[in-house]
C-alpha cells in the first residue's frame, strides 16, 4: 500500500531518494600549459570588459576577474577556463572571494562546471558558491531551458567537488577540512561526449568585475564504481509552488526516511526514519525525536491533527504487534491506540478533526475505512478485492479522494465523506495514486507514471 502526504505538506514539501556508490579508484589527469590542468578560456555569452584567468603555478592557485549579467534562467554570462572531456570525471577546488569589502552581489557565483558547449544557452550543470554563502547544484537540462537550482542549507564549505557519473551528476562538500560527502545534491543530467569541464566566475552585475580564487584544483577520471552494494542517502528538499526553478535541501543523511509533513507554523517538517517519527526545522538545523512511548517501528504513514495538538502514527508496541494507529500528542508523549485490528495505516484526518481515514491490506487487496478519534468502532467506506488507497478529504470535508483499480487501471476517484456515491476521476489509464486535496479546495494534486513518479495538478472535482 503507498504512504502519502497529508493535505498540510500539498504546499511546498518535496522527498527525494538518492542512492550513491564511491569510487575507491581515481586516475589523475593534468596538462602543462600557462592554464594548469586546462586547456583555454573563454568569456560565455556577454561579459564586458572581457574577462580573463591567471594561475600561478608556484601556489597552484587559479585567480578568476569576471562581470557577467547572470548564470541562471536561458541565458548565461560568465568567464570560463575549460578543458574538453569525456566519460566520468570528477572536478574539486577550494573556492574564495579575496574581495570582501565594497558593495557586492550576494548572488556572485564563483563555479566548477561541466557543459556541453560554450554557447550562452547551453546544457550544463555546476556546483555555484555565491558570494552570501550560498551553495547550490545548478542545471539546465535543455538547450535555452530555464535553469534550475538545488540550494543548501549549509554553511559555507571549505571545498566542493562536483562528479560525474553517466548521467548522474553530484555535489560533494567539505566543511572544515574532513572528507568530502555527498549532501543529497544529485541530478539526472545527460552529456555527450566530448563535453567542457571547467571553472567560472559570473558577478552577477554586468558592470561591475569581481574576483575569485580556485585552490588545489583536481580534475580526475572516475574509475569502475567501487564493489559491494551501493550506499544509501536520504534527503529532504522543499519546492515553492509555480517556482519549479528552486529547490533547497532541509537534511539529508544515510538511511532510508520518508513521508515528511509540514508544522501548522511552516516552520518544521515532521518525518520518519529508522522506525521512528523525527521532527526537523525547515530552515537549517538537525531533526529531533519526537517521543513516542513504547511505540516503535513507525512507517510513513502519519499526519497532524487540523488543529496541530495531535500526531497520527502507525506503528507497533509490544501490547499492539503489528501496524496500527495511535494518537500522540505532537509534541510528544504516550501512545494511545486508536485501531485494534492490526494491519491498519493511517492516511487522513477529517477537517473537524472528528474522523480519521485509514487502509487496511489484505492478499494483495486493500480498502479505506474510518474510525472517530476518540474511538469507537470503525466503518468500511469501501469493499471488494481490488485495491482502494491513499484516502484524503476534500477541503471542506465533504469528499474523500482516493485511487482504484476497480475500473481495470489505477486512477483516481472520490466518494461522499460516508463512502457513499463513488464517482471516477480520471480515465486515462496513466497509473494515478495519492490524491491530495490542496487547502483552498481548488486543486488535486497526484503522482502519475511508472512507480508513480511524476506529480501532476487538476482541478477538484474535474475529470
Amino acid at each position: 500500500m503507498s504512504r502519502s502526504f497529508t493535505r498540510s505538506s500539498f504546499s511546498l514539501a518535496l522527498f527525494a531518494l538518492a542512492a550513491c556508490t564511491h569510487s575507491g579508484s581515481l586516475t589523475a589527469q593534468s596538462a602543462s600549459s600557462s592554464l594548469g590542468i586546462f586547456e583555454g578560456q573563454s568569456d560565455v555569452g556577454s561579459v564586458t570588459p572581457p574577462g580573463s584567468a591567471v594561475f600561478d603555478a608556484a601556489t597552484g592557485v587559479y585567480t578568476l576577474t569576471s562581470a557577467g549579467t547572470n548564470l541562471w534562467s536561458t541565458l548565461d554570462g560568465f568567464h570560463l577556463v575549460w578543458k574538453k572531456a569525456s566519460g566520468d570525471l570528477s572536478l574539486a577546488a577550494d573556492i574564495s572571494f579575496p574581495v570582501t569589502t565594497g558593495d557586492h552581489s550576494p548572488h556572485r557565483k564563483a563555479i566548477l562546471i561541466f557543459r556541453q558547449t560554450l554557447d550562452a544557452d547551453a546544457v550544463y550543470a555546476d556546483a555555484a558558491l555565491h558570494g552570501s554563502g550560498l551553495t547550490a547544484l545548478q542545471s539546465r537540462s535543455a538547450t535555452g531551458a530555464e535553469t534550475t537550482g538545488l540550494e543548501m542549507n549549509i554553511d559555507l564549505p571549505h571545498r566542493l567537488r562536483l562528479t560525474k557519473r553517466g548521467d548522474t551528476i553530484t555535489m560533494y562538500v567539505s566543511m572544515a577540512g574532513e572528507t568530502l560527502h555527498p549532501v543529497g545534491a544529485s541530478i539526472k543530467l545527460h552529456l555527450d561526449g566530448p563535453f567542457f569541464v571547467g571553472i567560472g566566475l559570473c558577478s552577477h552585475n554586468k558592470d561591475v568585475v569581481e574576483k575569485a580564487t580556485f585552490a588545489h584544483v583536481e580534475l580526475k577520471e572516475l574509475g569502475p564504481p567501487a564493489a559491494g552494494a551501493p550506499v544509501l542517502f536520504s534527503t529532504l528538499q522543499t519546492i515553492a509552488p509555480g517556482d519549479n526553478t528552486r529547490r533547497e535541501l532541509v537534511y539529508t543523511d544515510r538511511g532510508r526516511f520518508e513521508a515528511p509533513n509540514w508544522t501548522k507554523d511552516n516552520q518544521s517538517l515532521i518525518f520518519d526514519g529508522g522506525g521512528h517519527m523525527l521532527k526537523v526545522p525547515a530552515n537549517r538545523g538537525m531533526p529531533t525525536q519526537i517521543d513516542t512511548g513504547d511505540a516503535t517501528g513507525c512507517t510513513g504513514s502519519h499526519g497532524l491533527s487540523p488543529d496541530g495538538k495531535l500526531l497520527a502514527i502507525t506503528c507497533t508496541t509490544p501490547d499492539y504487534p503489528g501496524r496500527h494507529v495511535f494518537l500522540v500528542p505532537s509534541s510528544g508523549g504516550a501512545p494511545r491506540i486508536l485501531t485494534e485490528h492490526p494491519d491498519s495505516y493511517f492516511h487522513s484526518w477529517s477537517p473537524d478533526g472528528k474522523t480519521i481515514a485509514f487502509t487496511r491490506p489484505s492478499h494483495g487487496s486493500g480498502n479505506i475505512l474510518a474510525i472517530p478519534t476518540e474511538g469507537g468502532t470503525e466503518t468500511a467506506l469501501t469493499t471488494g478485492t481490488g485495491i482502494s488507497d491513499d484516502p484524503d478529504y476534500s477541503a471542506d470535508g465533504s469528499y474523500i479522494y482516493f485511487n482504484s483499480d476497480r475500473s481495470g487501471s489505477m486512477e483516481i476517484w472520490r466518494m461522499k465523506a460516508d463512502g457513499s456515491q463513488p464517482e471516477q476521476i480520471t480515465a486515462d489509464g496513466m497509473n494515478n495514486w495519492t490524491p491530495h486535496p490542496s487547502p483552498d479546495g481548488k486543486w488535486v494534486v497526484m503522482a502519475r507514471g511508472p512507480g508513480a513518479r511524476n506529480a501532476v495538478l487538476f482541478r477538484e472535482g474535474g475529470k
